[in-house]
């Protein structure tokens, strides 16, 4: 953060060095509110506003897309895992659907609900653990049960993976400063107008106030999505709501 500071500040004293020079020249004064200097920086400080929103926004949708798509992969390898725990002896794999169920039950629950604060349960991760130790501790006599049991096994480890997937997507938002950036360019093109030295009056009120507005929605928008599981483009529970049902139905014979 000091480095952009000091940039900034550079940058500035770039500015005044600049104006102290030119005035040693035969320069022309620009003191208008219209005058070239203002239409420069005006136009000059849309763009890297344009820029900054643009960034600000395709970089949440994109990390939304990808979680939404890692949330159904994860939801797909419990069903797998669910699947394949049938083919266990009846007592163990009743127990580990039972534990498979229970994970999804949490992970669309209480976990949801963590997540927007950009964490995961530490008793997710424990009935995982669980899950795989009891899967280990069964003893496979026959090739067909130690195929069972790998299967499960390698389920498991994919449901590991997309749940540290999922993590890493729940501490996943956009750089602080371009946060800043988007808000502080906003604000300044708002009130370049009045910098220049410009006082609007009447009806040129009307067109100035209108894009105040839409740029502090859009600003807005930018710190709403910004974040992959909270706002308006939070990823939902839909893909591990789903699962539920087809574990209840395959449960029930269905």
């Amino acid at each position: 953060m000091i480095v952009y500071f000091a940039a900034a500040a550079c940058a500035v004293g770039v500015v005044v060095v600049a104006s102290r020079l030119v005035r040693r020249t035969r320069g022309v004064d620009d003191p208008d509110p219209d005058g070239p200097t203002t239409a420069h920086t005006g136009a000059m400080l849309s763009a890297l506003f344009l820029l900054a929103f643009a960034i600000a926004v395709v970089v949440p949708w994109t990390s939304a897309d990808a979680a939404r798509s890692n949330t159904y992969s994860e939801s797909q390898a419990v069903a797998e895992a669910y699947w394949a725990a049938g083919r266990l002896p009846a007592a163990d794999a009743h127990r580990v659907q039972e534990g498979l169920a229970a994970y999804v039950d949490l992970v669309r629950g209480p976990e949801w609900r963590l997540m927007k604060d950009g964490r995961l349960s530490a008793r997710g991760w424990a009935e995982l653990d669980r899950l795989r130790r009891d899967v280990i501790a069964i003893k496979a006599d026959t090739d067909e049960l130690k195929d069972a049991r790998n299967g499960v096994l390698d389920h498991l480890g994919e449901i590991s993976a997309a749940r540290r997937q999922r993590a890493m997507d729940a501490r996943t938002t956009p750089p602080p400063g371009l946060l800043a950036v988007t808000v502080l360019t906003g604000i300044v093109v708002v009130l370049l107008p009045f910098l220049a030295g410009a006082r609007p009056r009447g009806m040129t009120l009307v067109p100035l106030a209108l894009m105040a507005a839409l740029l502090a929605a859009g600003t807005y928008l930018t710190i709403d999505i910004s974040h992959v599981f909270a706002g308006a483009l939070a990823v939902g529970p839909e893909a591990f709501t789903a699962v539920h049902a087809d574990l209840q139905r395959v449960a029930g014979g269905g």
